[in-house]
């Protein structure tokens, strides 16, 4: 019995670890974006984004990445054959990844409360991807775990890549559309003499 409760509170740390995970590298997206607009506007939006990834990390994925951590220790205390299993291993070695892009993401925090912007907007959006894929691995893992479906999981990893990056491009070229037709909405004279041309 108490190896379930551990278990319960470690699928609800993970749940809210990913929920910030997801998140904040979003909140990265529109905080690297707001170097596009004019000074007033950036000013405010950067200080907001500042104040929202502050309380995220540490108020909600920091606590919760401790309260998975400190659950999967008594799930293993209680249960030590589960570190015989090889399906468990790799899932341990996914999550050391995860607390790596955890701590990174503190980094890019205190990089751009600095005024220090190592990416833009569109890279964000990939960097915000990675901890869907590990996600859907580690699920797999812990559902399937020593009959995990290697062939069938590495084709809807692939597919899954390869709708996210159809996607961000998409999303790309209909944000760069949307901005030619708001210049020309402001300029229409530019727009007579280039079709005259």
């Amino acid at each position: 019995m108490t190896y379930l409760w551990f278990k319960a509170f470690h699928i609800v740390g993970i749940v809210a670890w990913f929920a910030g995970m997801f998140y904040l590298p979003r909140l990265f997206v529109y905080h690297a974006e707001a170097n596009e607009q004019p000074e007033a506007v950036r000013t405010v939006l950067q200080q907001q984004y500042q104040i929202m990834e502050k309380r995220l990390y540490r108020i909600i994925m920091t606590p919760a990445l401790v309260l998975t951590v400190a659950m999967a220790i008594g799930m293993v205390v209680v249960a030590p054959d589960l570190l015989k299993e090889t399906w468990l291993h790799v899932k341990l070695a996914l999550v050391l990844v995860l607390i790596g892009y955890h701590h990174i993401c503190a980094r890019l925090m205190k990089e751009m409360a600095a005024g220090k912007f190592r990416f833009t907007g569109q890279q964000f959006r990939w960097f915000n991807e990675f901890p869907t894929v590990l996600f859907v691995i580690v699920v797999l893992l812990a559902v399937f775990k020593n009959n995990f479906p290697t062939s069938a999981a590495s084709w809807a990893v692939v597919g899954m890549i390869v709708a996210m990056a159809a996607i961000i491009q998409l999303y790309a070229r209909k944000r760069r559309l949307a901005q030619e037709q708001a210049a020309q909405a402001l300029d229409p004279e530019s727009t007579t003499v280039a079709k005259a041309g």
